[in-house]
């Protein structure tokens, strides 16, 4: 017999039950505004600090893009035949901005039609974008503004995107912007070059804000395989590293002003044909100002230019026209400026361009007297300096490989495809260069300042050890006196002991006379004389007899009373 279903009221009191319990489980109405309390608490001690990160980073790219915007303008209105509207300075002024970021533009007015690029980015002009980058993402890590004066900063992270975000934000806007004019950015180099920049200078800025921690350098440690960090990361590393980064930007230095000097001797020896191209360009007094500025940019561009050619690789004027020491092939066809006006004649290099190898020459003389300083204060063997050196020569060398690929780029088509110097080139050679007078500089350095200083200085007689003599003799030496030292304190302690151990003498009462300082007359001090260092005569007899004790009290007189007549009776 088959067991019988549950009618429909039984099994009500179990659906009831359960849509009660489901009802209890459901978050009430108090709860839910509970929670979106806190999570809009969250967002609003969040968003002070990002929003200000955003409006830093967008009012840094606005001040870059108005100082741009000013400048065009300015030499627009100042134009007597302007060849467009106040349309086209803007967009020329955004697509100027842009190029100063190294974005490569592309010009449609050309007399062929073709497009051509313009891809030398002025490096003066790089300066301005990157400095208002650094600044603002430096103030950007400060409390915001209204919080109390002990408020955290803002994590690093946050104030590193909001600059980026809001940087790269107007500068989409000015690259759609300048995408319509005659100067057109090319998107691949401004998608690659703008955010770059802006990361870069952002990220500098925020470490900086926080005191440049070490942190982050080495939590990119764990990246590297285990031969080079161990290689890297071994002992005295903080030293090392810092010793060959001080010594690249040093030698990168002496390189960037030598090849400045350099272009200043060119430009004065080339004097008439620099001031010719001056004027043939153009005639109002805006448009020289115009060249003027245009070449004031590019002074650091001509300079590393001229690095490279001190260095030996030298720069390109045109495919296939190389400028180097050794010979000069500048293209025919060079436009007029007063720049390229300083370029050699063509033909092969005489003796006075061969003196600009003293360049490089001068770049590793400095380098290596920074890292031999170092090294005898540390006292690094000779392996160590000699790797410290080879660091910062290759430190130096990737510094100078990156000047070179920022200070050219293509002006044209065909001919004008190439100029300036080439990136490897430059680094390779600059490298060899301070490889090659650095390290035997440095460890000759090294050597002088352990021995070669002391034995000179002991021959002139201002030290203790001897010309020619080493260190280790200089130590035996001095051990050998310290012995005689303690072997004479002992006699003399042991002599010491057998008079105290003998009978004393009767104590004699011996009164000095002399004149007493007053103290109503302040210093006192110069009414005394040291006495001479001559040696004394030896008092005659003992110290009992009479002849000793008048003369004794003669000495006494003659001190205290000068002028007095000598009178040898004693009281």
């Amino acid at each position: 017999m088959t067991a019988r279903r549950p009618s429909l009221p039984s099994r009500r009191p179990s659906l009831l039950s359960r849509r009660a319990s489901l009802l209890s489980r459901r978050p009430s109405l108090s709860s839910r505004r509970s929670s979106l309390s806190r999570l809009l608490g969250r967002v609003r001690d969040r968003s002070p600090g990002l929003a200000g990160s955003l409006t830093a980073g967008a009012l840094a790219a606005g001040l870059g893009l108005g100082s741009f915007a000013v400048l065009t303008i300015a030499l627009w209105v100042s134009s007597p035949y302007p060849d467009s509207g106040p349309g086209g300075a803007m967009h020329v002024a955004a697509a100027l901005w842009l190029l100063a970021h190294g974005v490569e533009l592309l010009r449609t007015d050309t007399l062929s039609g073709v497009p051509a690029p313009v891809g030398v980015t002025p490096l003066l002009l790089l300066l301005l974008p990157a400095l208002l980058v650094y600044r603002g993402a430096r103030d950007a890590v400060d409390a915001p503004d209204g919080a109390d004066a002990e408020a955290p900063p803002v994590r690093a992270r946050t104030a590193w995107t909001g600059v980026v975000a809001g940087y790269l934000g107007v500068g989409g806007c000015a690259a759609l912007y300048a995408s319509g004019g005659e100067l057109r950015p090319q998107w691949p180099s401004a998608v690659v070059c703008l955010p770059l920049l802006a990361a870069a200078a952002a990220a500098a800025g925020v470490w900086t804000a926080y005191g440049r921690p070490r942190e982050p350098l080495l939590n990119l440690a764990p990246l590297l395989p285990g031969s080079v960090r161990r290689r890297l990361l071994g002992r005295d590393t903080r030293a090392r590293w810092g010793t060959a980064l001080r010594a690249a930007l040093a030698g990168t230095a002496v390189c960037f002003g030598g090849g400045t000097l350099l272009l200043a001797v060119s430009l004065v020896a080339h004097g008439d044909a620099t001031r010719a191209s001056f004027l043939q360009l153009t005639e109002g007094w805006s448009g020289r100002g115009a060249v003027l500025f245009l070449c004031v940019s590019l002074i650091p561009n001509a300079a590393v230019w001229s690095a490279s050619y001190a260095v030996g690789p030298g720069f390109a004027l045109g495919a296939g026209h190389l400028v180097t020491p050794l010979a000069s092939d500048p293209a025919p066809l060079l436009p007029p400026f007063p720049l390229l006006a300083a370029v050699p004649q063509h033909g092969p290099g005489t003796a006075v361009h061969w003196l600009a190898g003293v360049v490089p020459v001068a770049a590793g003389v400095t380098m290596s007297r920074l890292v031999a300083a170092r090294a005898a204060r540390r006292s690094w063997p000779a392996g160590r300096t000699a790797g410290v050196a080879a660091l910062a020569a290759l430190l130096c060398g990737l510094l100078l490989a990156a000047l070179a690929e920022l200070a050219g780029g293509p002006l044209g088509v065909a001919a004008l495809t190439r100029f300036g110097p080439a990136w490897w080139q430059t680094g390779a050679a600059t490298c060899a260069w301070l490889l090659a007078v650095g390290v035997p500089a440095a460890l000759g350095l090294r050597a002088w300042r352990g021995e070669g200083v002391a034995s000179f200085a002991a021959w002139l007689g201002f030290a203790r050890s001897r010309p020619g003599e080493s260190r280790v003799a200089v130590k035996g030496r001095e051990e050998e006196q310290e012995s005689q030292t303690s072997s004479a304190s002992t006699s003399v302690s042991g002599s010491a002991a057998a008079s105290a151990r003998a009978p004393a003498p009767a104590p004699t009462s011996v009164v000095v006379a002399g004149l007493l300082p007053d103290p109503a007359d302040g210093d006192a001090s110069e009414r005394y004389e040291a006495l001479p260092a001559e040696p004394y005569e030896a008092l005659p007899g003992s110290w009992e007899e009479e002849a000793a004790r008048k003369a004794r009290w003669t000495a006494l007189r003659n001190l205290s009373e000068p002028t007095a007549t000598e009178d040898t009776d004693g009281p």
